[in-house]
């Protein structure tokens, strides 16, 4: 299937890509917004998962949070700040994950998965270290 490229979509990809975050579709909306002042939320929402469906941008749903689109649509993981609520590209394998291992587990066959690394940003911990400092 060729996927029509609109104007509508051509905007919001190029805001997702520029923006090298892992933005929700109001984020985005809000991006959007701002070039093309008559542009709707459902609009937004409609063209980001057709461009996922697509394989042109990867869809993220991290356990309950609002989904997040990523600019990469490659395979690749995330990890997740608790406090800001903030996503960032994970290699897993730097972090002591082998995926071969991951081809079978306990006699599964395994098709994919999804890693889900929760923590607290550099930012937020920073933020929490210079609260501890003022409060001393």
């Amino acid at each position: 299937m060729q996927l029509r490229m609109t104007n509508q979509r051509e905007i919001i990809l190029r805001e997702l890509l520029e923006s090298k975050q892992h933005l929700t579709a109001d984020q985005l909306y809000d991006i959007v917004k701002q070039l093309m002042p008559r542009i709707s939320l459902a609009t937004v929402y409609r063209n980001l998962e057709i461009l996922s469906e697509a394989g042109i941008i990867g869809k993220l749903e991290i356990s309950g949070r609002q989904k997040r689109f990523d600019y990469d649509p490659n395979d690749h993981d995330h990890i997740y700040c608790a406090v800001c609520h903030r996503v960032d590209n994970l290699n897993v394998e730097g972090a002591g994950v082998q995926k071969e291992n991951l081809r079978s587990v306990k006699g599964y066959s395994v098709t994919g998965y999804r890693l889900e690394i929760i923590g607290i940003c550099p930012k937020c911990q920073a933020k929490e270290k210079n609260k501890e400092n003022d409060n001393e």
